[in-house]
């Protein structure tokens, strides 16, 4: 007989190195301490800026986006610390690489949904088109789909030891990290296209400030995106056994390549006030909605015409002085008239 005890479970603990390796309170607890600060201070700045611009009847839902996924990173960092406490507690390991894995993705939909309003500005005809609404609303539905599909592996690889089983949930983690790095990358080609496509009406400008500096910043939260993500992918292909982990296996790397990336983008949108770069008018659903051309037309066709537009401004005369006179030649008109008919 074996003189080795069966694992304990389930749920088991990974024999494989992951990203970050197990926590210990020594060197993760005051890293996660500052990581939280900062997310802290994200979803406090967020939120303060999603409801003042409530209170001004300025709608920009994508603050209160970025509150929540700062409130889901402040979970994942709490985790981690209790998990560095407790060690062989499994439940907790689970929690904390579920948070870990499913947060980002939130960053990935805002750029996404940037991406797609910078294409509707600059091709009103193309990115209203029902063809690309129908793509973009595909790719949100594959991100929830990924989304549930990594958790789902995640959570099952803790509660199994069947290596056939493993290998397809590996193969599922894979295929879904994959797919949220290309994700992550999309908007860069989207943008490109816009100035490689020839337009063919006037830019549909939208919120405040120059349109290339709300590129210039889609540009660098999403290089910032698509390196995480890349790395993230690149460290799921390659197996080291837990105790032999490689240097992209570190705690620098994985507070590097998640957190850090994060907090840059997070605090770069806000600061920047993308609550205004990238606003767009409530019920936008057409050509000429971003800019308002739309609702200036409308204007000019239901408008009520003035009095001038009406009789002309020989009929009506505008000042005091200009009716005194005219009543003035009314009333010598009517005299002469009086005195012709006398005669």
């Amino acid at each position: 007989m074996s003189g080795e005890t069966p694992p304990q479970g389930p749920p088991y603990l990974p024999k494989t190195a992951g990203l970050g390796g197990r926590p210990t309170p020594s060197v993760d607890d005051p890293i996660c301490a500052v990581i939280l600060a900062f997310f802290v201070g994200g979803a406090i700045l967020n939120m303060t800026i999603f409801q003042l611009n409530k209170k001004r009847s300025h709608k920009f839902v994508l603050s209160g986006l970025l509150f929540g996924f700062c409130m889901a990173r402040i979970t994942a960092n709490v985790l981690r610390i209790a998990w560095a406490s407790n060690q062989h507690d499994t439940s907790l390991a689970i929690a904390a690489q579920v948070f870990a894995n499913a947060g980002v993705v939130l960053l990935f939909v805002v750029n996404l949904i940037f991406a797609q309003r910078i294409l509707r500005a600059y091709h009103p005809h193309i990115g209203w088109s029902r063809p690309a609404s129908l793509a973009f609303k595909f790719l949100y539905f594959c991100i929830l789909a990924s989304l549930v599909m990594l958790i789902t592996a995640v959570v099952y690889n803790f509660y199994t030891l069947n290596p056939h089983t493993k290998q397809q949930l590996r193969d599922v983690q894979l295929t879904g990290s994959t797919f949220l790095a290309i994700l992550a990358f999309l908007p860069l080609p989207i943008v490109g296209a816009c100035f490689i496509i020839p337009r063919r009406a006037p830019m549909d400008k939208f919120g405040q400030g120059r349109m290339r500096t709300k590129i210039q910043l889609l540009i660098f939260t999403t290089t910032l995106l698509s390196l995480g993500a890349a790395f993230r992918t690149g460290v799921s292909f390659k197996l080291r056994p837990a105790n032999d982990p490689a240097w992209y296996h570190s705690k620098a790397c994985y507070y590097c390549f998640n957190y850090v990336i994060e907090i840059i983008v997070v605090f770069s949108y806000a600061l920047s006030r993308f609550d205004r770069r990238f606003h767009i008018p409530d019920g936008s659903h057409a050509p000429g909605d971003y800019s308002g051309r739309n609702e200036k037309i409308q204007e000019r066709m239901y408008r009520v015409n003035t009095e001038e537009e009406v009789f002309g401004e020989d009929e009506r005369p505008r000042t005091a002085e200009q009716r005194q006179q005219q009543q003035q030649n009314w009333e010598a008109g009517l005299k002469e008239e009086l005195k012709e008919e006398t005669v």
